[in-house]
């Protein structure tokens, strides 16, 4: 038996239902270290923002439904992934990034330097003009061209 169910209502909502009949409706799913550990510490939160389902590893779950609470997470986070750089405009700022992220190709406007964070000796967070953040995972693993530019900017 499942430690609960997680099911979509007539709006669109999720609702979570516990294994004695209790029901709450709205859930937002949110992960503790969205970054550094994203299948670690999920919780299940109302809509208060209590919590009332801690999930210690997405992989305790069964499979169908762990693949609806990661898309309740994927429905709240947008944090594209860049796997490759293509090319920038400039090495001066602020300059045009063409990138390939796990999202598809996308450009965005860079306006600093200081809109680069080193999360990690290997994870960069990225921040657009227009506030969307992307992240690298692994610098380290990236392509020899995108490391070059990206050596311009750090």
């Amino acid at each position: 038996m499942s430690p609960f169910d997680l099911q979509r209502d007539a709006f669109g909502r999720w609702v979570l239902e516990m294994p004695d009949g209790t029901r709450h409706v709205p859930v937002t799913a949110l992960r503790a270290y969205p970054v550094s550990a994203p299948d670690s510490g999920v919780a299940l939160m109302d809509a208060d923002g209590h919590e009332i389902v801690w999930i210690d590893e997405l992989a305790q779950l069964d499979a169908p439904l762990r693949a609806k609470v990661v898309q309740a997470l994927n429905e709240r986070e947008f944090l594209p992934e860049i796997l490759q750089l293509t090319d920038v405009s400039s090495f001066a700022t602020p300059s045009t990034w063409s990138v390939v992220t796990d999202r598809g190709v996308t450009q965005f406007l860079l306006k600093g330097e200081e809109d680069i964070r080193r999360l990690t000796g290997t994870v960069l967070l990225i921040n657009d003009a227009n506030g969307v953040q992307f992240m690298i995972r692994d610098l380290a693993a990236m392509d020899k061209h995108s490391r070059k530019l990206l050596d311009r900017f750090l």
